[in-house]
């Protein structure tokens, strides 16, 4: 398959810690997640490092161009490493990929997002993968953040948003997942709308069809986004993920 440019060749890490993390939707949590997981694998003695190789939407601050999502990653990491090797795909409108890389004449290459990953792998114990958007959204013509998780080969972390329609949206996502040959580690299901009705009878539905284990339950937070990050680290039990 060629995408950006280049020749994909699959990858698989044999290291216990790395997951790639994708949602249900836009807007549901995975960075909330993903800097969850970061900071809970820390508290391991665990180097954690989070990746999110593309990322729409920047404003430049103090000459930096910053991703509210990118910067969240690089504070939850025990590890540092260049902003370029956390994101190399940082583009400024906030709109689907496809979309600005094309108006913003950004080739995004699915080869150098599998080459940031090995070498986080070599600062790092634990590296976390956030996609972008939900698990299917186009990148370029030619393929999409499906194919980015297949080609880094990774066990995947799905992250569920509870709120009307979520039982639909993550047995499909779950669905695509498999079809490519991934195997879901771990769900966490992210609490979007706390009005929903019979939000627990949904959360049991899931567990009931999902077939991977839930790795937590993140009530709606509050305070500062460390705050927040610490309290959802809180709620997630790492010990089953396989």
């Amino acid at each position: 398959m060629f995408c950006g440019g280049g020749l994909m060749t699959m990858t698989a890490s044999a290291r216990p810690h790395d997951f790639f993390v994708t949602g249900t939707d836009t807007e549901i949590g995975k960075t909330l997640c993903s800097s969850a997981l970061l900071h809970a694998l820390a508290q391991q003695s665990l180097r954690s490092l989070g990746l999110k190789p593309i990322a729409s939407g920047a404003e430049l601050r103090d000459g930096i161009w910053h991703n509210d999502d990118v910067d969240s990653l690089i504070t939850a990491s025990s590890v540092q490493a260049e902003r370029s090797l956390v994101c190399p795909y940082l583009m400024q409108t906030p709109a689907a990929p496809h979309i600005v890389a094309r108006n913003e004449h950004v080739t995004i290459s699915l080869p150098q997002i599998v080459a940031n990953y090995q070498q986080a792998t070599t600062l790092s114990d634990a590296v976390i993968v956030e996609g972008v958007g939900g698990f299917c959204v186009p990148l370029n013509d030619d393929c999409d953040t499906a194919d980015m998780a297949q080609q880094l080969a990774l066990p995947v972390i799905l992250v569920v948003g509870l709120r009307l329609g979520c039982i639909s949206h993550t047995l499909l996502t779950a669905e695509a997942i498999r079809s490519r040959g991934l195997r879901i580690a771990g769900w966490i299901a992210n609490t979007v709308n706390p009005d929903m009705l019979y939000l627990q009878d949904n959360v049991a539905a899931l567990e009931q069809r999902l077939g991977a284990p839930l790795l937590g339950q993140i009530p709606r937070l509050t305070g500062s986004a460390t705050e927040q990050v610490a309290a959802a680290a809180a709620c997630l039990d790492l010990t089953i993920l396989k």
